[in-house]
């Protein structure tokens, strides 16, 4: 072999080297960079989920002490994992398959919205990103079934809390919020997309006396922030700063 062919065989081993040893430093780099970003999106999450757990917490030990010694005459509770205060007495609340609002419902409502939604806008306006009035029916509907009982339930639920809404939004106690009452509060109609157990054991077997219910849930915005980070984070690929 020649010195010349060496020498070329020599640099050309070299040029392989240096090439993979610059590959390696870029996968080094780009390892520590994802690493430090990983433990950025870590600490981001757990600082949300903290604030998420403090901010619920702080309200829903608020709307216990407010309405505690009203929910059993109300035939109402409140779902602490979900800051909902749900009212299960169906005779009491609407006639069967009207939206109208009876009148022992509307004095439970004369009662209890101001209070719920002052207490709300007072100590966590800047926290609250919607209110919900859900209304819920059973899975009848005047011996139909399947797809158009839901459907007919549907337009019934989505009146009902139309209805609540327009009563709510009309009461003069609550003028001093009205525009941010404009912008929280929503009517949502669900049909029977939730219905209730009988028992949580055993076959799926549907208490349709407790499927009648209308619920008054609370949003959080650290929740709201929460889910975009968990939505941002199950994307894949490099994920943007939160």
């Amino acid at each position: 072999m020649s010195i010349f062919k060496k020498k070329n065989e020599d640099e050309a081993w070299l040029s392989v080297s240096d090439l993979m040893a610059g590959l390696m430093m870029v996968f080094l780099f780009i390892s520590i960079i994802y690493s430090r970003d990983a433990a950025k999106r870590e600490r981001n999450v757990t600082e949300v989920v903290y604030e998420w757990q403090q901010n619920e917490a702080q309200i829903l030990a608020a709307l216990i002490k407010e309405f505690e010694k009203d929910l059993v005459k109300w035939n109402a509770e409140i779902k602490k994992e979900t800051l909902t205060i749900r009212f299960k007495s169906p005779e009491v609340l609407f006639e069967q398959g009207k939206s109208n609002i009876k009148e022992n419902f509307k004095e439970i409502l004369n009662d209890f919205m101001p209070r719920f939604l002052l207490l709300l806008n007072k100590e966590f306006k800047d926290n609250i990103a919607e209110v919900r009035i859900e209304g819920h029916t059973s899975s009848d509907w005047r011996g139909k079934d399947g797809k158009e009982a839901f459907i007919k339930n549907m337009e019934l639920s989505q009146a009902r809390t139309r209805t609540v809404m327009n009563y709510t939004l009309r009461m003069p106690e609550l003028n001093q919020i009205s525009g941010w009452m404009t912008k929280t509060i929503s009517a949502n109609g669900l049909s029977s997309s939730k219905l209730i157990p009988m028992s949580k054991e055993g076959p799926f077997i549907e208490n349709k006396e407790a499927s009648r219910r209308v619920d008054f849930a609370v949003r959080t915005k650290t929740k709201e922030a929460l889910f975009n980070i968990l939505e941002k984070l199950s994307g894949g690929g490099i994920y943007q700063d939160f």
